[in-house]
């Protein structure tokens, strides 16, 4: 499918612990691709994909979203912190325009975004109101009776509005979503992450959500802490980093703050990026 435009958003950008975005990889190794900062805090961004099929524009993941307080936001230091909006609009979208909403999981800081209090400042309203959302059926049941390992990750008012508003739709199984788009499934980071697979000009691009977070979490052992089931990751990861070296994937990272895409290579230390782009620049062919 030639035809899909694919761009990139990015609402805001924020900061995580370093150890805890590399899991048991020590801090001696793991800063040799990205510098902490004094609280060893590292910036990651809240990247989101849009796709325009013609027919549809499907916007996966919706990022942070403003509604939690003051607190909360400051034990994750927003910067760059535009808004879906605006970051929407820069590619020459609105939020009425998005058709269907892809929420690879309901994590906080990917499905914030979809749910924005209204003028009253108590209301909920949401930010996509002509879309119809999606998410795995095994995810929504984990929101809704969360692991004590995740429950912190999960909040009521980005996900009971989205359900009463009746736009709220499962997926039961990977497979096909629509024309040029194919979702798989994974249960490593989190049960029914949802990962998009988008076809272009014969190739593949792939989201790749929390299934691999950033270029710096390809090699096996590169397991965040996040994850609630690391040895199944490391299993998901192997078999899907050979299929992408064979096939070229390319790959579009949602929390890399410095590289937005690669492709893969084989080495003799195992499968690492390739070559290293924008997206806008592979879509334009001079990637």
């Amino acid at each position: 499918m030639s035809h899909i435009k694919l761009f990139t958003v990015t609402p805001e950008c924020f900061k995580l612990d370093g150890g805890a975005c590399f899991g048991v990889v020590p801090k001696s190794i793991w800063e040799k691709y990205v510098t902490a900062d004094e609280n060893n805090l590292i910036p990651l961004s809240s990247r989101c994909m849009l796709a325009d099929t013609g027919d549809r524009v499907i916007l996966v993941d919706v990022g942070i979203g403003n509604k939690q307080s003051e607190k909360f936001f400051s034990y994750y230091y927003l910067f760059e912190n535009i808004g879906l909006e605006r970051a929407l609009a820069e590619k020459g979208y609105t939020c009425e325009q998005v058709t269907d909403v892809i929420l690879t999981h309901l994590h906080f800081d990917h499905v914030g975004g979809a749910v924005k209090w209204a003028a009253d400042g108590k209301t909920p309203e949401l930010v996509f109101p002509n879309a119809t959302y999606y998410c795995s059926k095994s995810q929504w049941n984990t929101a809704m009776q969360p692991n004590p390992r995740e429950q912190a990750s999960y909040f009521e008012e980005n996900l009971k509005p989205i359900f009463d508003s009746g736009q709220l739709e499962f997926i039961e199984e990977e497979g096909p979503f629509c024309d040029g788009v194919y979702l798989e499934i994974k249960n490593g980071h989190t049960e029914g992450l949802i990962v998009p697979v988008f076809h272009h000009n014969g190739g593949k691009v792939v989201f790749m959500a929390d299934f691999i977070a950033a270029t710096y979490n390809i090699p096996l052992a590169y397991i965040p802490s996040f994850d609630i089931n690391p040895v199944l990751s490391m299993e998901e990861k192997k078999e899907f980093l050979k299929r992408a070296v064979e096939q070229n994937y390319v790959l579009v990272f949602q929390h890399d703050y410095d590289n937005e895409c690669c492709t893969l290579k084989d080495t003799p230390k195992g499968v690492r990026p390739d070559k290293i782009f924008k997206l806008a620049d592979h879509m334009s062919g001079k990637a």
